[in-house]
């Protein structure tokens, strides 16, 4: 499994053979400038929530790859308004694709999208197959639900969570997020775009090993692998 960081809640996790895309945001993110979009070419895009900083470049990427999307009933069906195919999920649901299992998960956030039409519930996603597990929380507060993904899904390799605090969890929370998912792999996401979710990475770190935890924080473009 291949997680490559493109800013912001943003990532291209090679899985098997297939590409997914969660939660494009370039569009409108000076952190994405170097990101060459025309080479992403997802096989899907999953999307945790409405909100434009997940969904920005949604429209655009699925029309020129022909990939379809992943979400929750409401996202899925205002793409499907605008021609992007897509299957819906809702909480405590899963279906198995062709790269895996993807079951949907709570999330507490808001959720609203880009001309502010509901956008329903915010989500994440447990993803795997015989070959591994992974945990994309979204954007969310630390919250005594996460207790189920292991009692509910495979052992994870690695879990994506946020860790710039205000609109998420800040990285003392995602810590104990960590914990209570049973997971020593952390990629951190939803820090420093802009000025509210500005972090001092060492002390970030340093909150994880507490708690025999390693945070990955890779520079955008950088790929790491599980």
């Amino acid at each position: 499994m291949k997680v490559t960081n493109l800013s912001h809640g943003s990532f291209i996790i090679d899985f098997c053979g297939k590409r997914l895309l969660i939660d494009p945001f370039f569009t409108g993110n000076p952190k994405a400038s170097e990101i060459d979009v025309e080479a992403l070419n997802p096989d899907w895009i999953l999307i945790t929530h409405g909100h434009g900083d997940h969904v920005s470049d949604v429209e655009n990427i699925a029309k020129k790859s022909g990939c379809k999307i992943i979400s929750n009933y409401e996202i899925v069906n205002w793409f499907g308004s605008k021609g992007v195919e897509g299957h819906p999920l809702n909480h405590g649901g899963k279906f198995t694709f062709d790269f895996g299992t993807v079951k949907y998960v709570n999330a507490v956030h808001t959720s609203s999208m880009p001309d502010n039409s509901y956008g329903g519930n915010p989500g994440g996603f447990v993803v795997w197959n015989d070959k591994g597990c992974f945990y994309i929380a979204g954007d969310t507060a630390l919250t005594m639900d996460m207790q189920l993904i292991p009692l509910t899904c495979p052992a994870l390799d690695f879990a994506i969570l946020p860790i710039g605090d205000n609109f998420t969890m800040g990285y003392e929370d995602a810590s104990i997020a960590a914990e209570f998912i049973k997971c020593d792999n952390i990629v951190g996401c939803h820090y420093d775009t802009f000025g509210y979710i500005v972090i001092d990475k060492d002390k970030a770190r340093k909150s994880f090993e507490s708690k025999n935890k390693k945070l990955f924080l890779p520079n955008i473009g950088e790929t790491i692998e599980f």
